[in-house]
Protein backbone atom coordinates (compact mmCIF):
# COMPACT_ATOMS: atom_id res chain seq x y z
CA UNK A 1 0.00 0.00 0.00
CA UNK A 2 1.63 3.27 -1.00
CA UNK A 3 1.24 6.40 0.92
CA UNK A 4 1.12 9.94 -0.52
CA UNK A 5 1.35 12.57 2.37
CA UNK A 6 0.19 16.13 1.68
CA UNK A 7 -1.56 19.31 1.52
CA UNK A 8 -4.26 19.47 -0.95
CA UNK A 9 -3.30 23.29 -1.77
CA UNK A 10 -0.02 21.89 -2.84
CA UNK A 11 -0.71 18.67 -4.58
CA UNK A 12 1.95 18.28 -7.64
CA UNK A 13 1.95 17.60 -10.68
CA UNK A 14 3.35 14.60 -10.03
CA UNK A 15 1.37 13.40 -8.02
CA UNK A 16 -1.76 14.12 -9.79
CA UNK A 17 -0.24 11.93 -12.36
CA UNK A 18 0.38 8.86 -10.48
CA UNK A 19 -3.23 9.01 -8.80
CA UNK A 20 -4.92 9.44 -12.33
CA UNK A 21 -2.48 6.64 -13.48
CA UNK A 22 -3.02 4.32 -10.47
CA UNK A 23 -7.01 4.67 -11.39
CA UNK A 24 -6.50 3.67 -14.91
CA UNK A 25 -4.56 0.78 -14.36
CA UNK A 26 -7.72 -0.27 -12.03
CA UNK A 27 -6.43 0.33 -8.38
CA UNK A 28 -8.35 1.26 -5.56
CA UNK A 29 -7.59 4.47 -3.51
CA UNK A 30 -8.53 6.25 0.11
CA UNK A 31 -8.61 9.86 -0.43
CA UNK A 32 -10.34 13.15 0.96
CA UNK A 33 -13.95 13.74 -0.48
CA UNK A 34 -15.05 17.06 -0.29
CA UNK A 35 -17.20 15.42 2.84
CA UNK A 36 -14.87 12.73 4.53
CA UNK A 37 -12.00 10.39 3.60
CA UNK A 38 -13.62 7.68 0.90
CA UNK A 39 -12.47 4.53 -1.22
CA UNK A 40 -12.60 5.26 -4.79
CA UNK A 41 -11.92 3.63 -8.12
CA UNK A 42 -13.03 4.54 -12.09
CA UNK A 43 -16.32 4.08 -12.28
CA UNK A 44 -16.10 1.60 -15.22
CA UNK A 45 -13.27 -0.69 -13.61
CA UNK A 46 -15.11 -3.42 -12.18
CA UNK A 47 -12.62 -5.57 -10.96
CA UNK A 48 -11.75 -2.36 -8.44
CA UNK A 49 -15.40 -1.47 -7.88
CA UNK A 50 -15.40 -5.66 -6.39
CA UNK A 51 -12.09 -5.19 -4.65
CA UNK A 52 -13.82 -1.91 -2.46
CA UNK A 53 -16.70 -4.28 -1.66
CA UNK A 54 -13.81 -6.94 -0.37
CA UNK A 55 -12.21 -3.45 1.76
CA UNK A 56 -15.44 -2.33 3.13
CA UNK A 57 -16.68 -6.32 3.65
CA UNK A 58 -20.12 -5.52 1.66
CA UNK A 59 -23.11 -7.21 0.04
CA UNK A 60 -23.26 -6.77 -3.44
CA UNK A 61 -26.63 -5.22 -3.35
CA UNK A 62 -25.61 -2.31 -1.70
CA UNK A 63 -24.60 0.60 -4.43
CA UNK A 64 -22.62 3.34 -4.50
CA UNK A 65 -22.63 6.54 -5.64
CA UNK A 66 -20.18 8.60 -8.27
CA UNK A 67 -18.75 11.33 -8.36
CA UNK A 68 -18.79 13.71 -11.59
CA UNK A 69 -16.66 16.69 -12.99
CA UNK A 70 -19.78 18.63 -14.73
CA UNK A 71 -23.94 18.38 -15.04
CA UNK A 72 -22.95 17.10 -18.94
CA UNK A 73 -20.95 14.87 -17.48
CA UNK A 74 -24.06 13.54 -14.90
CA UNK A 75 -25.85 13.58 -18.07
CA UNK A 76 -23.87 11.07 -19.77
CA UNK A 77 -24.63 8.52 -17.06
CA UNK A 78 -27.89 9.59 -15.71
CA UNK A 79 -31.44 10.66 -17.01
CA UNK A 80 -32.06 14.24 -16.60
CA UNK A 81 -34.80 16.36 -16.86
CA UNK A 82 -35.11 19.68 -17.72
CA UNK A 83 -36.95 20.33 -13.83
CA UNK A 84 -33.57 18.10 -12.67
CA UNK A 85 -31.35 20.05 -13.61
CA UNK A 86 -32.80 23.37 -12.47
CA UNK A 87 -32.82 21.59 -8.86
CA UNK A 88 -29.10 20.62 -9.28
CA UNK A 89 -27.77 23.81 -10.21
CA UNK A 90 -28.97 25.38 -7.17
CA UNK A 91 -27.66 22.33 -4.79
CA UNK A 92 -23.98 21.93 -6.97
CA UNK A 93 -20.92 21.70 -6.50
CA UNK A 94 -21.72 20.86 -3.12
CA UNK A 95 -22.05 18.40 -0.40
CA UNK A 96 -25.09 17.07 -1.96
CA UNK A 97 -25.82 13.39 -3.44
CA UNK A 98 -28.84 12.82 -5.50
CA UNK A 99 -30.13 9.51 -6.87
CA UNK A 100 -31.05 9.69 -10.89
CA UNK A 101 -32.66 7.01 -13.19
CA UNK A 102 -29.21 5.23 -14.59
CA UNK A 103 -28.75 5.18 -18.01
CA UNK A 104 -26.92 1.54 -17.80
CA UNK A 105 -23.51 2.48 -19.01
CA UNK A 106 -21.40 1.26 -15.91
CA UNK A 107 -21.11 -1.96 -14.25
CA UNK A 108 -23.81 -3.53 -12.80
CA UNK A 109 -21.31 -3.86 -9.63
CA UNK A 110 -21.61 -0.41 -9.36
CA UNK A 111 -25.37 -0.20 -8.94
CA UNK A 112 -26.72 -2.95 -7.46
CA UNK A 113 -29.90 -4.80 -8.74
CA UNK A 114 -31.22 -0.95 -9.24
CA UNK A 115 -31.84 1.05 -12.14
CA UNK A 116 -30.98 4.23 -10.55
CA UNK A 117 -27.46 5.68 -9.45
CA UNK A 118 -26.39 8.17 -6.63
CA UNK A 119 -24.60 11.15 -7.80
CA UNK A 120 -22.89 14.63 -6.47
CA UNK A 121 -20.27 17.17 -8.32
CA UNK A 122 -18.20 17.94 -5.52
CA UNK A 123 -16.50 21.03 -4.96
CA UNK A 124 -13.54 20.21 -4.47
CA UNK A 125 -10.93 20.67 -7.05
CA UNK A 126 -8.38 18.28 -6.18
CA UNK A 127 -10.93 15.82 -7.30
CA UNK A 128 -12.34 17.42 -10.29
CA UNK A 129 -8.79 17.73 -11.68
CA UNK A 130 -8.11 13.86 -11.12
CA UNK A 131 -11.82 13.34 -12.81
CA UNK A 132 -10.95 15.48 -15.61
CA UNK A 133 -7.53 13.63 -16.28
CA UNK A 134 -9.37 10.00 -16.03
CA UNK A 135 -12.41 11.48 -18.55
CA UNK A 136 -14.47 9.11 -16.31
CA UNK A 137 -16.26 9.31 -12.68
CA UNK A 138 -14.99 8.09 -9.72
CA UNK A 139 -16.71 5.89 -6.95
CA UNK A 140 -16.89 6.97 -4.33
CA UNK A 141 -18.17 5.00 -0.44
CA UNK A 142 -16.69 6.33 2.81
CA UNK A 143 -13.23 4.94 4.09
CA UNK A 144 -14.25 2.52 6.76
CA UNK A 145 -15.77 -1.60 7.10
CA UNK A 146 -19.57 -1.92 6.97
CA UNK A 147 -21.17 -1.38 10.00
CA UNK A 148 -17.81 1.07 11.68
CA UNK A 149 -17.79 4.63 11.98
CA UNK A 150 -16.28 6.95 9.50
CA UNK A 151 -12.87 7.51 9.61
CA UNK A 152 -11.68 11.50 9.72
CA UNK A 153 -8.02 9.91 9.47
CA UNK A 154 -6.36 8.04 6.63
CA UNK A 155 -3.45 7.14 8.95
CA UNK A 156 -2.76 3.68 10.27
CA UNK A 157 -5.27 1.97 7.67
CA UNK A 158 -2.51 -0.71 7.50
CA UNK A 159 -3.66 -1.78 10.76
CA UNK A 160 -7.24 -1.13 9.93
CA UNK A 161 -7.92 -3.13 6.77
CA UNK A 162 -6.09 -6.89 6.89
CA UNK A 163 -7.09 -8.83 3.77
CA UNK A 164 -7.86 -6.69 1.63
CA UNK A 165 -6.19 -2.45 1.60
CA UNK A 166 -6.66 0.27 -0.85
CA UNK A 167 -3.70 0.32 -3.23
CA UNK A 168 -2.72 3.99 -2.70
CA UNK A 169 -3.13 6.36 -0.10
CA UNK A 170 -3.89 10.12 0.04
CA UNK A 171 -2.95 11.70 3.39
CA UNK A 172 -4.29 15.06 4.12
CA UNK A 173 -4.54 15.01 7.91
CA UNK A 174 -7.88 14.57 9.62
CA UNK A 175 -10.90 15.93 8.21
CA UNK A 176 -13.31 17.48 10.11
CA UNK A 177 -16.73 16.76 8.05
CA UNK A 178 -19.28 14.54 7.93
CA UNK A 179 -21.21 12.62 4.97
CA UNK A 180 -23.03 13.99 1.96
CA UNK A 181 -26.93 15.24 2.36
CA UNK A 182 -28.85 12.42 0.28
CA UNK A 183 -31.44 13.16 -2.17
CA UNK A 184 -33.96 11.37 -4.21
CA UNK A 185 -34.68 13.14 -7.18
CA UNK A 186 -36.22 10.47 -9.05
CA UNK A 187 -39.61 12.20 -8.75
CA UNK A 188 -39.21 15.95 -9.48
CA UNK A 189 -42.51 16.35 -8.03
CA UNK A 190 -41.79 14.18 -4.44
CA UNK A 191 -38.25 15.13 -3.68
CA UNK A 192 -37.09 12.83 -0.77
CA UNK A 193 -34.49 13.31 1.88
CA UNK A 194 -33.25 9.88 1.97
CA UNK A 195 -30.21 11.46 4.63
CA UNK A 196 -29.39 14.98 5.88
Amino acid sequence: MKEISTDLGNLSDIHLRLIVDCLNKGKVIAYPTDTIYGLGCLANKEKAVKKIRHIKQQKVDKPFLILISSLSMAKKYCFISQKQEKYLKKVWPGPVTVVLKNRGLLPRELTGEIDSIAVRLPKSEFIAKIIKRAKMPIVSTSLNKTKDKNLVSASNLDNYFISFKPDLVINVGKLQKKASMLVDLRDIENIKILRK
